[in-house]
């Protein structure tokens, strides 16, 4: 499970079908715990509520994501039903998953393209190197 996922989404990325995927999760984890071996043997699992608890108070905390991460694939391994449910829920969350970026230009382009992710510090309106700045007169020599 991506932990840059669920810190995302528990932090409220994605808006509104962001919300709906974290309140999903919340749902999916709430769910009764339903172990393939009913050994008294096995040691506890956490179901992950305690842990989805502790990411929403702190989501930018990528200790608590990791920690919600491992509680899922743990339960995942123990429960079959909740892996097919787990499952379904990232198969609908991934396209929301902010650490992949994926940029794409068909049809060709008509001047600069700037792809990325995360900008920060740049000035979209500068000039080309050599050209004049804006209210800069150049005379031709």
């Amino acid at each position: 499970m991506s932990v840059a996922l669920l810190a995302a989404l528990a932090g409220g990325a994605g808006g509104e079908a962001g919300r709906q995927a974290w309140a999903g999760l919340s749902s999916l984890v709430r769910r009764p715990f339903r172990r393939q071996d009913d050994n008294s043997d096995t040691p506890a699992v956490s179901s992950g509520e305690a842990e989805r608890a502790r990411l929403t108070e702190s989501p930018g905390d990528t200790a608590r994501a990791q920690a919600l991460s491992t509680a899922l694939a743990v339960r995942a391994a123990l429960d079959a039903e909740f892996h097919a449910g787990l499952q379904r829920w990232r198969d609908m969350a991934e396209p929301l998953d902010t650490g992949n970026v994926q940029n794409v230009i068909t049809g060709g382009s008509k001047g600069p393209v700037i792809q990325g992710r995360d900008f920060s510090g740049i000035n979209i309106n500068t000039p080309p190197p050599g050209a004049a700045s804006p209210g800069s007169h150049r005379t031709e020599q």
